[in-house]
């Protein structure tokens, strides 16, 4: 219950902050350091999630979806998306929007075989797409997707962990 009220709250806030047409992916060259973090990512997830199916562990695939969604996307992309969302830059809102929901749409995709109906919902209210999920082609890694930068993002956010765990602990 909890999962399925923050995937469709993520879903709510994508497409509110959209005014994009249709969703396509930016050239590699205008993706700012957190856009390529977060490809990269949902790249070694689909990879995850697709070799998992293969070898029949479907709670090993559905793990990877659920930290991807919640630990990745949620808590981390979408609010380091926020500032580009809001900011005097319409060219940097454009790319984060089109990030924001091609990730959203092919996590819907990974996730349509696990909650088909949450998911049917969310995919056709998001823009450019006609028809069934259902009929989709389900994502696999790419090469185009991975990004040998995104380790510096992911450095960013072990750094801001470890002072928001030590400031816990100092009270």
């Amino acid at each position: 219950r909890n999962f399925a009220n923050k995937l469709w709250n993520a879903a709510r806030f994508v497409m509110m902050n959209l005014d994009i047409e249709d969703i396509a992916l930016p050239e590699e060259d205008k993706l700012a350091p957190e856009d390529k973090w977060i490809l990269s990512h949902f790249n070694a997830a689909a990879e995850s999630v697709n070799t998992n199916l293969d070898s029949y562990e479907i709670g090993v695939a559905l793990s990877t979806l659920y930290n991807f969604i919640w630990d990745e996307y949620c808590d981390w992309y979408i609010e380091l998306a926020k500032a580009s969302l809001t900011g005097e830059d319409k060219e940097r809102a454009n790319v984060t929007q089109n990030v924001l929901a091609y990730v959203l749409r092919e996590t819907l995709k990974l996730l349509h075989p696990f909650m088909p109906f949450i998911t049917e919902e969310i995919y056709s209210g998001l823009p450019g797409t006609e028809g069934s999920i259902m009929i989709e082609t389900y994502p696999k890694a790419s090469d185009a997707l991975r990004f040998a930068d995104a380790a510096n993002m992911d450095k960013v956010i072990d750094a801001i962990r470890a002072i928001r765990t030590r400031r816990a602990e100092m009270n």
